[in-house]
């Protein structure tokens, strides 16, 4: 596997790690609809809106370092029900099994800086340290990342330029990471065992494309369920009982766990980019990916 490596998130983290053959494995970009998406499946599994534990409990970040590996493994080990598992890896830092169902989400990238921007500023940064501290140490972190820039369209500049990883190897959120993430997907894209899902799909029809992941999943719904489940997946749901639904929030490391939930809408970038900066966007974005998988991803 490609080694994918961060100060909060760590690939390595699935070595060893004993699959399933009815495992779910939920990997997507940041901020594609990841969190929705393990709802979905959640109420496709269990087929009630009411759960026992936090939704990040149940389909924990095996990546994540705010929790120890140990106690992770040991609670997915515990389960006995259908398990899905939430990663940001792409596919080629993931360990490949053709029992498992991987689900990629893709999103507007534009819109994805949107929302991780939000994202970031949302954060208890503090809280999130303690968290990693308690988990794993802080013993390997070297250095602190630098502060983001001011002015929102610099932080955009700097997010479409990010490489996949930097000069000594470390991961970097930004489009590479987006875009190759996609592409390890995309390229698999037949497989039987590969579902992708787009965050504008689920926004425009949510039930039909419940349907058709539970289709996909071979699960069947009653069909007198259906009403339910979708109104339960719907964003404004989720954003209302977002401190049961929102990843993280045993560890406060969100100043507003609703805010995790913010706008949940496409286009918000136009308030941000003009011509020039579109015509930057685009030309860097055709340098990562192929027309097709761009086309897609802009849903075009």
């Amino acid at each position: 596997m490609k080694r994918y490596k961060q100060i909060m998130f760590d690939n390595a983290r699935w070595d060893g790690f004993e699959l399933r053959p009815d495992d779910i494995i939920i990997s997507t970009p940041a901020k594609c609809g990841t969190t929705w998406t393990q709802m979905i499946c959640a109420l496709l599994i269990f087929q009630t809106t009411m759960f026992d534990r936090p939704l990040d409990v149940i389909s924990p970040w095996m990546d994540m370092m705010t929790r120890s590996r140990d106690d992770i493994v040991a609670d997915l080990d515990a389960q006995t029900h259908r398990r899905f598992i939430k990663s940001h890896t792409p596919y080629d830092g993931l360990p490949h099994d053709g029992r498992v169902t991987y689900i990629c989400v893709g999103r507007d990238p534009r819109d994805v800086f949107m929302s991780w921007d939000n994202h970031v500023s949302n954060m208890d940064i503090v809280a999130l340290i303690t968290a990693r501290q308690n988990a794993v140490g802080l013993d390997d972190i070297t250095e602190i990342p630098p502060m983001p820039p001011e002015l929102e369209i610099d932080r955009f500049n700097m997010w479409i330029d990010a490489p996949v990883t930097d000069e000594k190897g470390m991961t970097e959120i930004g489009l590479g990471l987006n875009m190759h993430h996609l592409a390890s997907f995309w390229e698999v894209r037949d497989d039987p065992n590969i579902v992708l899902l787009h965050y504008a799909d689920l926004a425009a029809d949510l039930e039909g494309e419940m349907r058709r992941l539970a289709a996909r999943l071979g699960i069947e719904v009653p069909e007198e369920l259906w009403p339910e489940l979708v109104a339960a997946a719907s964003f404004e749901n989720m954003r209302e009982h977002a401190d049961v639904i929102a990843p993280e929030t045993t560890s406060a490391i969100w100043q507003e766990n609703q805010r995790f939930f913010n706008k949940g809408t496409s286009g918000q970038w136009q308030q941000l980019l003009g011509d020039a900066e579109l015509e930057r966007y685009f030309k860097r974005v055709n340098e990562l990916a192929q027309p097709d998988l761009v086309a897609w991803a802009h849903h075009d």
